[in-house]
C-alpha cells in the first residue's frame, strides 16, 4: 500500500500521462478526430451505411489482402504522426525541457503514444473479429492482412523517423557546439505568437517529473533552468519549420494523385482516403497554431466565413453535367410558365401512340391475351443492384424466360433501377445473338464489385481540390470529376454493355424485344420529377384523378426528351440517366441541368423508392388498350426492404433523442410513407381497370437468417441487414444472393409462375 501511494503521484507527474491530461485539456479538434475514427473500426458510427467495412475490410484492385492493408498501415502511421506533429507543435513549449534533450520531438512522440497505441491495438482487434465472422478468412489469409498492416505501420513510422533524425536540432546543436548567430537568424522566432509562447516557457511549465525515453526506459527530468529560454524555444521553433514541410509535401503528393485518379493503380481504399482527409485537416490546425497562435480559431473562423461567402457567390462552384447534354448553347427557361407546356394535350397524345404502338409489337408475341409485367425495381445502394439482378435472373430462369418476355416496364430508383437495367442489357444481347448468358453467376459477381473506393478518392484527391483533365462523349468536353469516376466505375461492373446513348434503346423497345425503362430522377429546386426514356413520355404528366377544371395544379413531373431537345437530349449517356437516379448522398455528387436558373437532380428514391406510382401512371394512360388486349396486370416489386417491417418501441429516450424525434423520425418511417401512398394509388387502381390487377413482392428480408446472424461480431448483430453503400462485404453479398431462396420469396415466385401460366 504504501508502494502505491508513491507510485501513483509519480504516474501522475509522468510525461505520458500528462500529455494525456494536456490532450483532454486543450486538443479538443485532434480528440474529435481520434473519437470519430475509434466510433467508425468499432462500428459505433456509420454501420448502417457500411462504414466501419472501409476499415475492417479494406480493397485495392478489387482485392483485400497484404497490400490493402499495407495502405492502411502506412496512412494509420501517417495520421498518428500528424497527431502527434500538430501537439508538439501547440504544446510542445508548455514542456520546455523536451527542448533539452537529445531529438525532442521522438521523445515526444513516444511518450504521446497512449491514444494512438489504444486505438491500433483495438483497430487489430475489430479487423480479427470482422475478418474472421464476415470475410470467412484463413489463418494464414488473416495473418497476410494483419503483417500488412504492421509492415506499412512501421514503414511510415521509419521514414518519419530517419527525416526528424537529419532535420530537427536540439539544445547541444545549438549550445555545446556553439552555431554562430546567422544560423540563429534562420530559425529566429517571427511568428505572432512568439512572446506567448516564450512566456510560457518561463513561467507557466507543465510538472514533469518522468518520462519515458526512445527505448521506453523511465527517465527523471533533470533541471534545465541553466539553459536559456529563449534558446530552447528556438529549437521548437526549427522543428516546427520542418513540421510544416511535411504538411506541404502531403498536399502536394494529394494534388498528383488527382491527376492520374483514373488509373486503377492509384485508386486507394477508400479508407485510406479518409484518413489522407483526416491526416491534413488535423496538420492544417497544426499549421495554424504555427502561424497565429492564440488567435488561430478565430482565423479559421473567419476563413471558413469568407470561403462560404465565395462559394455562395459561384466563385468556387462546381456543376457535376450529365454527359450527352450540350451546355454549351442558350440554357432551356425553367419557370412555372414553361412548366405548363409539359401537359399540352397535343404532345402527350403524340407520344401515347408511339407507345401504343410499341405496346401492339409486344403483343404480337403471343397468341393468346397474355398478361402485362411491371418491374418495380426499390433503390438501397449496391445492395439492391446485387438483389434486383439476382431477383430477376431467378424468377426469370424459373419461369423459362416468360417473365421478361410479358415485361413492358421497368420502374424505380439508384441501385435497383441499375440492376434491373443491367438484366435488361444481357436478356437483349442474348437476343442479338452474342455469347452472353443473362443467368450466369459471373453477372453477380461483377455488379456487386466495389466502386467506392474510386469515389472516395476522387472526392479528396480532385473534388476537393482542382479538376485537371476532360474527356470527350458525343463530341462535347466534360471534366473527369467524380460524376465521370462513379460512370466509369459503373461501366466497367457491367462489362461496358450500357455506355450507349439513351435513344439506341429505341429501335428494340418499339419492337417489343425488350421492356422500356422510364428513369425518374427528382428535381433538387422544387421536387418535381424528369421522365428520361429512350423516347418522349409526356404522357407520364397524365393525372390520375378528375381535377374538375382547377387550374392552380402544380405540374409533377418534366418530360427529358421535349424539355432539353435543344440541348441534344437524344444524346444524353444512358450511365449518366442511371447515374442522375442514384444520387447517393455525399458519395455522388448532384447533376445540374443546363436551365435558367440552374436545376440539380437527386436520386429518385426521394420521390418514390419503389417505382410503384409511376407504373400506376404509365397504367392509366394506356388503361383502355391494356383492358381490350391484356388478360390481367402484374406489379411485380423487387425491394431490398421487408413490406412489413418490425415495428421499433420507442426505449431509452434520452434528451438529444427527444429533441432529434421530429425529424429522425420522418426519415426512418420514410419508406412506410411510400408504401402506404402507393399502396393507396395501387388500390384506386382497381376501380378503373377492367381486367385483373395483381401484385408479387420479392424482398431482401435479412432477418431471414436472424439465428446465424446472432453469431456474428457485434457490428453484423447490429447491422443484420447488408448496409447501404457502394460496397459489400462477402458475407453480406452471399446473404443477399442466398435471400431469394427464403420460403416467402420461393412463395411469391410460384405465384408469379401460375400467374403467367394462366391462358
Amino acid at each position: 500500500m504504501r508502494r502505491l501511494y508513491f507510485f501513483i503521484p509519480k504516474l501522475f507527474y509522468s510525461f505520458p500521462v500528462q500529455l494525456l491530461l494536456n490532450n483532454l485539456r486543450r486538443n479538443h479538434v485532434l480528440l474529435l478526430c481520434w473519437i470519430i475514427l475509434f466510433a467508425m473500426v468499432t462500428g459505433t458510427f456509420g454501420k448502417y451505411l457500411g462504414i466501419p467495412y472501409l476499415f475492417l475490410d479494406p480493397e485495392y484492385l478489387n482485392k483485400v489482402g497484404f497490400t490493402s492493408f499495407f495502405m492502411m498501415g502506412l496512412l494509420t502511421a501517417g495520421f498518428s504522426m500528424a497527431f502527434h506533429i500538430t501537439g508538439y507543435i501547440s504544446d510542445g513549449h508548455r514542456f520546455s525541457f523536451v527542448g533539452t534533450l537529445p531529438n525532442p520531438f521522438k521523445k515526444f512522440t513516444v511518450n504521446n503514444s497512449i491514444i494512438p497505441v489504444i486505438f491500433l491495438v483495438t483497430y487489430v482487434y475489430q479487423i480479427i473479429a470482422f475478418q474472421v465472422n464476415n470475410e470467412y478468412s484463413t489463418n494464414f489469409g488473416l495473418f497476410k492482412q494483419l503483417a500488412g498492416l504492421f509492415t506499412g505501420y512501421a514503414v511510415m513510422t521509419l521514414f518519419f523517423s530517419l527525416y526528424f533524425r537529419f532535420t530537427n536540432k536540439d539544445i547541444f546543436k545549438y549550445v555545446v557546439c556553439r552555431i554562430d548567430e546567422q544560423i540563429k537568424q534562420r530559425v529566429k522566432v517571427t511568428r505572432a505568437s512568439a512572446m506567448k509562447k516564450l512566456d510560457i516557457v518561463r513561467k507557466k511549465q507543465v510538472r514533469v517529473d518522468y518520462y519515458l525515453d526512445a527505448h521506453l526506459r523511465v527517465q527523471q527530468v533533470e533541471q534545465n533552468s541553466f539553459y536559456d529560454k529563449g534558446t530552447i524555444l528556438q529549437v521548437f521553433d526549427q522543428n516546427h519549420f520542418n513540421l510544416v514541410v511535411i504538411e506541404l509535401f502531403i498536399l502536394v503528393m494529394v494534388l498528383l494523385l488527382g491527376i492520374f485518379k483514373d488509373y486503377p493503380l492509384f485508386q486507394i481504399p477508400a479508407a485510406c482516403s479518409f484518413m489522407i482527409f483526416l491526416t491534413i485537416f488535423v496538420m492544417l490546425s497544426g499549421a495554424f497554431s504555427y502561424w497565429f497562435g492564440g488567435w488561430s480559431a478565430t482565423t479559421s473562423l473567419i476563413l471558413f466565413l469568407l470561403l462560404n461567402h465565395l462559394v455562395g457567390e459561384n466563385f468556387f462552384s462546381r456543376k457535376y453535367e450529365a454527359f450527352g447534354l450540350d451546355y454549351g448553347v442558350l440554357p432551356v427557361e425553367y419557370s412555372v410558365a414553361t412548366l405548363q407546356h409539359q401537359i399540352d394535350s397535343t404532345n402527350m397524345e403524340t407520344d401515347r401512340q408511339a407507345v401504343i404502338e410499341q405496346l401492339s409489337n409486344w403483343r404480337k408475341k403471343f397468341a393468346t391475351k397474355p398478361k402485362m409485367v411491371f418491374l418495380c425495381a426499390s433503390g438501397g445502394g449496391k445492395r439492391a443492384s446485387l438483389w434486383t439482378l439476382n431477383a430477376l435472373q431467378t424468377a426469370d430462369s424459373l419461369t423459362h424466360g416468360n417473365l421478361f418476355e410479358s415485361s413492358v416496364l421497368i420502374t424505380g430508383a439508384s441501385g435497383g433501377l441499375i440492376g434491373a437495367s443491367y438484366f435488361r442489357e444481357l436478356k437483349l444481347r442474348e437476343k442479338l445473338g452474342e455469347p452472353i448468358k443473362p443467368y450466369a453467376v459471373v453477372h453477380r459477381q461483377k455488379i456487386a464489385s466495389d466502386n467506392l473506393n474510386p469515389l472516395i478518392f476522387s472526392l479528396l484527391a480532385n473534388d476537393l481540390f482542382v479538376g485537371f483533365t476532360k474527356f470527350e462523349y458525343a463530341g462535347k468536353a466534360y471534366q473527369r470529376d467524380r460524376a465521370f469516376t462513379f460512370e466509369d466505375q459503373l461501366n466497367q461492373i457491367t462489362e461496358g454493355l450500357m455506355d450507349r446513348p439513351i435513344t439506341s434503346y429505341a429501335p428494340h423497345e418499339r419492337s417489343g424485344s425488350i421492356p422500356m425503362v422510364i428513369l425518374t430522377p427528382t428535381v433538387v429546386n422544387d421536387g418535381r420529377k424528369i421522365y428520361i426514356a429512350s423516347q418522349p413520355v409526356s404522357f407520364m404528366n397524365a393525372e390520375l384523378l378528375n381535377l374538375h377544371g382547377y387550374t392552380q395544379r402544380k405540374v409533377s413531373g418534366i418530360d427529358f426528351h421535349r424539355f432539353f431537345k435543344d440541348q441534344d437530349a437524344e444524346d444524353l449517356r444512358f450511365l449518366s440517366a442511371l447515374r442522375m437516379s442514384a444520387t447517393f448522398p455525399y458519395i455522388t455528387p448532384n447533376t445540374t441541368l443546363p436551365t435558367e436558373p440552374p436545376i440539380q437532380i437527386m436520386d429518385a428514391g426521394i420521390s418514390d423508392n419503389f417505382g410503384m406510382s409511376d407504373a400506376v401512371r404509365f397504367l392509366y394512360a394506356f388503361r383502355d388498350w391494356v383492358e381490350e388486349n391484356t388478360s390481367g396486370v402484374i406489379f411485380l416489386s423487387v425491394r431490398d426492404s421487408p413490406k412489413l417491417g418490425t415495428v421499433q418501441a420507442k426505449t431509452g429516450q434520452t434528451i438529444i433523442d427527444d429533441m432529434t424525434q421530429p425529424i429522425s423520425s420522418v426519415y426512418n418511417n420514410f419508406e412506410n410513407f411510400q408504401d402506404i401512398t402507393s399502396d393507396l394509388l395501387i388500390g384506386q387502381a382497381h376501380s378503373w381497370l377492367g381486367v385483373p390487377l395483381h401484385r408479387v413482392d420479392l424482398q431482401y428480408q435479412a432477418e431471414s437468417y436472424l439465428p446465424i446472424l446472432q453469431q456474428m461480431d457485434s457490428i453484423r448483430q447490429n447491422s443484420a441487414r447488408a448496409s447501404l453503400s457502394w460496397r459489400l462485404t462477402t458475407r453480406e453479398k452471399d446473404g443477399i444472393v442466398r435471400n431469394i431462396n427464403s420460403s416467402q420469396n420461393r412463395a411469391n415466385i410460384t405465384t408469379l409462375i401460375n400467374l403467367l401460366a394462366v391462358e
